[in-house]
């Protein structure tokens, strides 16, 4: 495993706790142990002081363009959902309560440094997961990580160690200390999960958890990662058919037959464990109508208010664009809301639809028309009290193909409505079953495109 890195040396970050960096400008964080120091990184990408390319994004389809395109730019905001209802968010939401963090997390991930043995073992540290099959064994895993002993610990060090510790033993604390420890399974349990969980119920705030997370694992100063909703409130979704019937939940909407993973490293690297499986689910049985959000409880719909600081990104975005992946339960969740349709009306810069290359349980048969209809419905708020009514020309201006993408391009339609559609480099992959061919976009020429945006 090697011998720890020195957080001063060339082989580490500037440490936590360092007073008097002359790294950046100095900034005081309270943790669970005291008071750190963190200074602003320099060591961006680029060196660009123009507006933020917005992503609209949920946790999955988007995140290996993100490793990469944090090489060509780092002047990126991503918006995700916070309505994650499966796997290792789902057990920490059902016992501590709170907003799913699981694709911001699994985003932070993906932009965190790994360019030095510190930042490799941050990375390999919170990107890791425990036995999803034997909870006993899992539990013990955890128990060795909270105490500091693990292997994992090594190479990270001694400030870092402790700042992470400190959340992790603090969310271990609340799980015990919550009344319902009994129900709590760690097998399959995500340590990036357990330490955001841990730095929000402590500073019971999403932001100051996301903010610590970047701190620690060295995400770009000028990389925001933004949940749509800012809530200490647990994030329901729900789904209404064409046929009138509600689906309650993302993953009952997703991907409900989703299975548990077997392997324990996220890093990004070579193989991501992947919480559920979207690739094989039962195709809906009606089409969906419209998606909205319900209360705490379940009990009726509610209409959140939109993240300022989106809003915020979206007035001074160089370009938005609405990523590939799950429609109705990554994408349009973020664009349902109040003011995010008159903000992305408002931005006379490059819109852009990518559009997935494989169908999926959520899309059905839609073809590249119906995605943008959805955005563009979406954005519109249609068939609610506070709809509006711009054309999708103010939404969305270009659609990116994949090459061979098995959805559907009706260019005719697609040119009725002004919309321009731009070719992308392609790869192809085998289905985890191997029953069919899924194409994807090629990382590297998609970030080459977003970049030059």
């Amino acid at each position: 495993m090697g011998t720890r890195g020195d957080a001063t040396s060339g082989e580490g970050w500037a440490p936590l706790a360092r007073p008097g960096s002359a790294s950046g400008p100095r900034r005081d964080v309270r943790t669970p142990s005291g008071w750190s120091v963190v200074t602003e990184s320099e060591d961006a990408v680029d060196g660009e002081h123009q507006g933020p390319l917005v992503v609209f994004s949920g946790g999955t389809a988007f995140n290996s363009t993100a490793s990469v395109l944090k090489r060509r730019t780092t002047s990126v905001a991503y918006v995700l959902p916070v309505s994650d209802d499966g796997g290792s968010t789902k057990v920490i939401v059902d016992v501590l309560g709170g907003p799913a963090v699981g694709d911001i997390r699994s985003r932070c991930l993906r932009l965190s440094n790994d360019r030095t043995r510190e930042g490799l073992a941050v990375r390999n540290l919170l990107g890791y997961r425990l036995d999803a099959d034997d909870e006993e064994f899992a539990r013990a895993e955890w128990l060795r990580i909270v105490e500091g002993s693990h292997a994992l610990w090594i190479n990270v060090g001694d400030p870092y160690k402790h700042t992470i510790r400190a959340f992790l033993v603090h969310f271990h604390t609340q799980v015990l200390s919550s009344g319902a420890a009994s129900k709590f399974t760690y097998a399959n349990g995500s340590i990036g999960n357990f330490f955001f969980a841990g730095a929000r119920t402590f500073f019971q705030s999403i932001e100051a958890a996301i903010f610590m997370y970047h701190r620690v694992s060295g995400v770009p100063p000028r990389s925001e990662v933004l949940p749509v909703i800012v809530s200490e409130r647990r994030i329901s979704l729900a789904a209404e058919l064409a046929s009138g019937v509600v689906l309650r939940g993302q993953n009952t909407i997703s991907h409900p037959t989703a299975t548990k993973p077997r392997a324990q490293h996220e890093s990004g690297h070579a193989s991501s464990s992947t919480v559920v499986s979207k690739e094989d689910t039962i195709p809906l049985a009606s089409p969906i109508k419209r998606v909205f959000y319900l209360s705490s409880d379940g009990d009726h719909e509610v209409v959140p208010a939109a993240n300022p600081a989106v809003i915020r990104e979206l007035a001074a975005a160089r370009a938005i664009v609405f990523g590939m992946g799950s429609l109705y339960t990554s994408i349009v969740p973020c664009l349902v809301l109040p003011g995010v349709g008159e903000a992305v009306r408002d931005a006379q810069v490059p819109k852009l639809l990518l559009l997935n290359g494989t169908p999926d349980r959520e899309s059905g048969d839609l073809a590249a028309s119906g995605f943008v209809h959805a955005i563009t419905n979406a954005l519109n708020r249609k068939g609610t009290s506070a709809e509006i009514d711009c054309p999708v020309s103010a939404y969305i201006t270009k659609v990116v193909v994949a090459k061979g993408s098995q959805v559907q391009v009706d260019l005719a339609a697609l040119e009725t409505i002004g919309v321009e559609v731009v070719p992308c480099k392609s790869v192809e992959r085998a289905s985890k079953d191997g029953s069919r061919t899924l194409v994807h976009f090629d990382t590297a020429a998609l970030s080459d495109l977003l970049a030059a945006l």
